[in-house]
């Protein structure tokens, strides 16, 4: 069971420690797990504000994507373990996947990425792949979850087939999300709002700029609270 105020993730998009921390100053008990990656790992303080948000009893989703010969990515996962991170990205091939799974422990979730959100079917092309989006993240959820991985990061358009072949065994965390629909964005190119990708099937809800870029944050982040909270509501209505 995942409990109602753990389904949104706030992205700590900023370029610097403080700006995160200061973020989650202002929402407050409003949210309560956050995602932290590559932009806040380049400035000063990055395990600082982990270990903050630890303290602050605040779940922490380290999303680095780690892709490296095995053995370099299980001492990675084994180290963020032992920190307390909840969940972590790992991108790569079986043995990759096979050896950050085996690493993991205590309460850390090893989330395998399928195919970001920045990419439409042209991109996936061009990156020499001859197939659907769609049978793209299908066939790595499938040897993510025999590789022994937790779940993984999905757009919220293939959760619903997911879904379809693994009902409870894959943890579905989904970036890509709008509050607003048919909102045009730069770099994501698959996106859904909230309600729809909770009625597809997604876990977890990961947002940043609707919720940092607001004029009022908090406001801002519980109106998506309240939305996951109908949107799984009438799910479990829908599921009876």
């Amino acid at each position: 069971m995942i409990a109602t105020e753990d389904r949104l993730i706030a992205a700590l998009d900023f370029p610097t420690a403080p700006q995160a921390r200061e973020l989650v100053v202002r929402l407050g008990g409003t949210v309560q797990f956050y995602k932290i990656g590559l932009e806040l790992l380049m400035a000063p303080g990055f395990f600082d504000l982990f270990d903050w948000l630890k303290s602050e009893q605040k779940k922490v989703f380290v999303d680095l994507k780690f892709f490296d010969i095995p053995e370099t990515v299980a001492r990675a996962v084994r180290n963020l373990a032992e920190r307390g991170a909840d969940f972590c990205t790992v991108h790569g091939n079986q043995s990759i996947m096979e050896a950050a799974a085996a690493a993991k422990a205590g309460d850390l979730k090893v989330l395998a990425v399928t195919a970001l959100t920045s990419l439409d079917q042209g991109d996936i092309e061009d990156l020499g792949f001859q197939c659907s989006i769609a049978d793209l993240v299908l066939s790595r959820a499938r040897r993510a979850l025999a590789a022994g991985c937790d779940g993984v990061v999905s757009s919220g358009l293939e959760v619903e087939r997911l879904r379809a072949e693994a009902p409870h065994e894959l943890v579905c965390v989904t970036p890509g999300i709008r509050p607003v629909e048919n909102r045009v964005e730069a770099d994501q190119k698959r996106i859904m709002t909230p309600a729809a990708a909770i009625a597809a099937g997604a876990d977890h809800l990961v947002i940043g700029r609707p919720i940092r870029d607001a004029a009022d944050p908090c406001a801002a982040a519980a109106a998506i609270q309240a939305e996951i909270a109908a949107a799984f509501a009438a799910r479990d209505t829908a599921s009876r």
